[in-house]
């Protein structure tokens, strides 16, 4: 692995991370396997792992999974989306920020996190008082750098003011979502990112599944038949998918790798999140870190989904655009309702 530095935090990382999530009970629950493919991951020199509270019971089984390799790692997690039903178990609050880590830090049994990061905006809580609360954590030794994820360029411009302003830590790292079939960052996020001296961390470089080759033009198969995945149904991104698996196999490049390999080739990229349910896979997606793509394919690739663009778009309810939320339209239906 060649590691490259964490934005400005003096952090190096490998450029793929483990992705966390499919361990747990909803993904991989067996924790015999859990504690082999950690393994094999540091192993193969990956030292970035990120997992969330929000991803059931990730934490617990990586903290087991990491006894005796945490001062390996680069570990990170995330607080924000919803636990549970409590109103105020959610958000960026300090009241909530404060409980929030305390639970991840028994969790994963350890002392401190190396990166703290908010899981999506929160536009009802003003970002002083969320940067407020993690200045008090990096202050305290809990936490070591903080971030963000899934932040629009203007929100990310607002809070490296305010952190400059009012003398408080400021976000280091972006957690977006990118792929060849959403490269819509490549507008203002990673340019914002790069201006400010942010890293950066992909997840769902894979697109969710349909850059695997599991998603075939005529083809049913189980991630389509997955409701929370309607995107994977759209067919203007499945002709885009049918162009990509022909380039792959022109170039002898397996689409996995393809798709890796393109997204950590952008200079404004730090990592990108690989999130294996078996060790097949994670054999599968380690296998891509030695793949480097030219500017030929490159440019085939910008010939299919050009740059800034994207084919469809990801329709997962955690990731709907701020602006359709009902607190933030002209006319909010659900707060006449509730009123």
């Amino acid at each position: 692995m060649k590691y490259r530095p964490l934005g400005r935090t003096g952090i190096h990382v490998s450029p793929f991370a483990l992705g966390a999530m499919m361990f747990s009970s909803f993904g991989n629950g067996d924790q015999g396997e859990v504690d082999q493919m950690v393994a094999r991951a540091l192993d193969a020199g990956v030292n970035l792992v990120d997992t969330a509270d929000a991803y059931g019971d990730s934490e617990e089984m990586l903290g087991r999974a990491l006894r005796g390799r945490r001062d390996e790692v680069v570990l990170a997690s995330k607080f924000s989306r919803p636990i549970g039903e409590d109103v105020n178990h959610r958000g960026g609050s300090r009241r909530w920020i404060m409980t929030a880590v305390e639970n991840t830090l028994r969790r994963l049994q350890t002392d401190h996190l190396d990166l703290y990061q908010m899981h999506r905006p929160d536009p009802e809580t003003d970002v002083e008082e969320t940067l407020s609360a993690l200045t008090d954590l990096v202050r305290s030794g809990k936490v070591r750098a903080i971030g963000s994820s899934d932040m629009p360029a203007s929100d990310m411009v607002e809070a490296q003011w305010v952190a400059e302003r009012r003398g408080l830590e400021r976000f280091r790292v972006e957690q977006p979502h990118y792929s060849i079939l959403d490269r819509t960052i490549e507008r203002e996020v990673l340019p914002v990112a790069q201006r400010y001296g942010l890293g950066t961390v992909i997840w769902s470089p894979l697109a969710s599944g349909m850059l695997t080759g599991r998603v075939r033009r005529g083809q049913e198969s189980d991630l389509r038949r997955t409701a929370m995945f309607a995107a994977l149904r759209d067919e203007r991104r499945i002709d885009a998918v049918e162009e990509l698996v022909a380039l792959a196999e022109e170039v002898e490049i397996p689409l996995t790798h393809l798709a890796l390999a393109f997204v950590i080739a952008h200079p404004g990229v730090t990592a990108a999140l690989i999130g294996p349910r078996t060790m097949e896979q994670l054999d599968d997606l380690l296998a891509a870190a030695e793949i480097a793509l030219d500017d030929e394919v490159l440019d085939r690739v910008d010939a299919i989904v050009p740059p800034g663009t994207g084919v469809g778009r990801m329709d997962q309810e955690y990731n709907t655009p701020p602006i359709l939320e009902a607190t933030l339209r002209r006319r909010p239906s659900a707060q006449r309702s509730a009123a």
